[in-house]
């Protein structure tokens, strides 16, 4: 590019320079010549009153004198055809001037100055005086060569201008490379200084929101994964406690009562590779907007499921269960599995984080503006920690994410979320689900 920016800046000097330079020289040779023409002709001119009023002899020795002064020689040619001073052949211009014209003609090596003078008995009288190239060019040489040095001087000056132009846009059109490079590197802190020019500064600032976006893509998909990771935790909590009902079952009642237990095993199992699926689905779905809705089911109906799947767990480690009779339909905007999750999810952490034996009571009721409200309360102790919404902090050896995942489906769809205290001063979640 700094190469091709100073090519450019030469041709177009170059070009430039030669539209100015060579009308100039061209004008310099003609004043030059114009010069030297208009003093042999005033010189002559003043020479030429002498043909009327002085002798020949004295005539021939004024001019002689004038011409060894002037540098030129000069011939005055009479009517009768006789000549003094320098010797000179009578051309046709002489002739021309004869009649009584004073002229200026062309001849080999020069010009030849021809004056009229009128007058004399006889006629007319010619004078005659020889310019030569050398002093029509005479001071051209030199002024086109300092014409040539002011044009190399201006190109030269063209040129470093151009450079330096070039070097800032050169260094700062690197420095974005090397910002995309560092960034390819994964060093997602590189960012671009601003350029000198108004379209790199805005290049640079593309390149550095380019980098800041990545930056928040990288931080969304590691987030992401770890919310797809802990939706296992749910069902491997419900296999978890499946199982050591089982174990607890036989070494009690025995045999006999392990099929039942199985079949709960089972069916959590199920459960597992059901997740396991959802996030391999999940992972493979693009990132959703905020505030724009993913789809819509029956609150009514999906909750009424999920209890039904963790009342046995329920009953296996006395529990006591209040669940909602809300008659569905309850339309929201929330997808069948995302808010099957978040009740999962909800449902899971009372069960990770209380003792057997602690009840809880699942609330679902509609919203006046449309929608629905979800409400779990448990009778434990409540939260452990003073801020249970802060993603990835738990006061009871857990991820710490359930919660953040259900707060952020749900306000992805244009609903809230909010945590307090039961009436008997346990935990109490509040999901109000934004409706279609």
């Amino acid at each position: 590019m700094r190469r091709r920016l100073a090519l450019l800046v030469a041709a177009t000097t170059s070009l430039v320079l030669l539209a100015f330079l060579v009308p100039l020289a061209l004008l310099v040779r003609t004043v030059a010549a114009d010069r030297a023409v208009s003093v042999a002709t005033l010189e002559v001119e003043s020479l030429s009153s002498l043909v009327t009023t002085v002798d020949r002899q004295p005539l021939a020795l004024a001019f002689e004198q004038a011409g060894a002064a002037g540098g030129r020689p000069i011939t005055v040619f009479f009517p009768d055809g006789s000549t003094v001073g320098a010797p000179a052949r009578r051309s046709a211009a002489v002739e021309l001037a004869a009649r009584g014209n004073s002229v200026t003609a062309r001849v080999p090596g020069g010009r030849e100055i021809l004056v009229a003078v009128e007058g004399m008995p006889a006629g007319t009288a010619v004078v005659r005086t020889y310019v030569s190239d050398s002093e029509l060019t005479h001071g051209v040489t030199r002024a086109w060569l300092i014409l040539a040095l002011l044009g190399v001087a201006l190109l030269g000056i063209g040129l470093l201008v151009a450079d330096r132009l070039a070097r800032s846009f050169v260094g700062s059109t690197r420095d974005l490379a090397s910002v995309s490079h560092e960034l390819a590197a994964g060093r997602l802190d590189a960012r671009a200084q601003a350029g000198s020019a108004p379209e790199l500064r805005e290049v640079s600032a593309a390149l550095n929101h380019l980098a800041g976006r990545i930056r928040e893509l990288l931080a969304q998909e590691r987030e992401a994964a770890a919310d797809l990771s802990h939706r296992l935790r749910t069902p491997l909590t419900a296999l978890r406690l499946e199982l050591e009902s089982l174990r607890e079952t036989v070494l009690t009642d025995g045999p006999p009562a392990v099929p039942g237990s199985l079949v709960r095993a089972e069916a959590s199992v199920d459960a597992l590779e059901r997740a396991v699926s959802q996030i391999i689905a999940d992972a493979r779905r693009p990132a959703r907007v905020a505030g724009q809705g993913s789809g819509r089911c029956d609150a009514a109906e999906v909750v009424t499921e999920r209890i039904r799947f963790w009342a046995v767990l329920a009953e296996d480690q006395d529990r006591a269960l209040s669940a909602p009779d809300t008659a569905g339909p309850l339309p929201v905007a929330v997808h069948r599995e995302d808010l099957a999750t978040c009740v999962d999810a909800l449902l899971g952490n009372v069960f990770a984080h209380t003792p057997e034996g602690i009840g809880f009571a699942v609330g679902l009721e509609a919203l006046p503006a449309g929608g629905a409200r979800l409400t779990v309360a448990d009778d434990g102790s409540g939260f452990a920690t003073s801020d249970p919404l802060e993603r990835g902090v738990s006061g009871a050896g857990s991820s710490g994410l359930g919660l953040d995942i259900v707060r952020r489906t749900v306000e992805s769809t244009g609903g809230t979320l909010a945590v307090g205290r039961s009436a008997s001063g346990g935990a109490l979640i509040t999901l109000d689900l934004a409706g279609p």
